[in-house]
Order: C-alpha cells, then structure tokens, then sequence
C-alpha cells in the first residue's frame, strides 16, 4: 500500500516529465517554421535549396588506389542526399545547389620503420578540393580544400585501399559538416 506522500511525488514526477515533453515538442515545432531548415544530422539548409546535384568526382592526383573518385562521390550523396532532405538532382543545370569535388593529391609513405629500413606502418593522406553553390541564391557557400590521413600495417599492401576509401569517408564527413554548419 502507497503512502500519500509516494503518490504526491509520483505526480510531481510525472508533472515534470510532461512538462519537458512539452517544450521539446514546442522547440521542434518553433525550429520548423522559421526559414531554415534543421535535420536530425545537424544540418542546417536553406528553404530555397530542395535539390542538389553531385557530380563525379574528378581525381586529379597522379597515383592513389583505382575508384576513388567514385567512392566519394557515393559518400557525399550518402550524405547529403540521404541525410537531409535535399533530392539528388542528376543534372547540374537543374539543381538548387551542386557540389563539385577533385581528389588534388595522394601520398601513401612510411611513418614507421623496423630495424632493417623497411616500413612497418604507412600513412596514406588525401587532399580533396570542394565547391558548394548555392545556385539558388547565385552564391558560392564553400570553397575550400579537406585533407585527412589514416594509417595500416605496411606489411599488408592489401590494406592500402581500406585505408584509402577510410580517409574519403573522413573527408566526406568533413565536407558535410562544413557545408551545412556555417548556414
């Protein structure tokens, strides 16, 4: 059997959370009717911009693992396509925004060697130059270049690639972040 005083502070518990409820719906409901627009990733797009276009990637780099260009450009739609709500606009004259990337530079080099001069661990380091248009608003919103870097087991070349396609989903992420966040 609960005591009155059990049942009071149940109330004032429950009184709280529906209270808390309440103002979290309230905030979501204010952020969605204003004139920008906030998704659940953190980014934050303008009303004007419903499409994007994402052309290949262009790789620039002289050297690198094969397919490069394709795997960011799948992780740039990835993001941008698939975690906001922006429609991936295949023609680029058509698109409210478009976002077009070069791989500029791939370096693959030993960071660590054993004892007899040969590499134990190697770094591959990739420079991406990106540029975000608002065609829209006929306004450039990024112009910049993104650079990451990961390392492998240089006794295991096979691990080149993984590393390769770990540092574009770097750079991905990076780009994303910049583009949405200074909005």
């Amino acid at each position: 059997m609960r005591s009155r005083r059990g049942e009071a502070s149940g109330r004032r518990g429950r009184g709280w959370r529906r209270a808390l409820f309440v103002s979290l719906l309230l905030a979501l409901t204010l952020s969605q009717t204003g004139c920008w627009f906030y998704s659940f990733s953190g980014a934050s797009i303008p009303e004007n911009i419903r499409t994007i276009s994402v052309p290949l990637a262009e790789d620039r780099s002289l050297g690198g693992v094969p397919g490069m260009n394709e795997a960011l450009t799948d992780f740039l739609i990835q993001r941008f396509a698939r975690q906001t709500r922006l429609a991936l606009e295949p023609d680029e004259n058509a698109a409210d925004a478009v976002l077009t990337s070069s791989i500029d530079q791939y370096r693959n080099e030993p960071v660590a060697v054993t004892g007899n001069e040969v590499a134990a661990l190697n770094r591959v380091t990739i420079t991406v130059q990106v540029r975000y248009l608002d065609r829209a608003a006929d306004e450039e919103r990024l112009a910049r270049s993104f650079t990451a870097s990961a390392e492998y087991d240089a006794t295991d070349i096979a691990l080149e690639t993984g590393t390769a396609v770990a540092v574009l989903r770097q750079i991905a992420d990076d780009v994303f972040t910049a583009a949405t966040s200074d909005w």
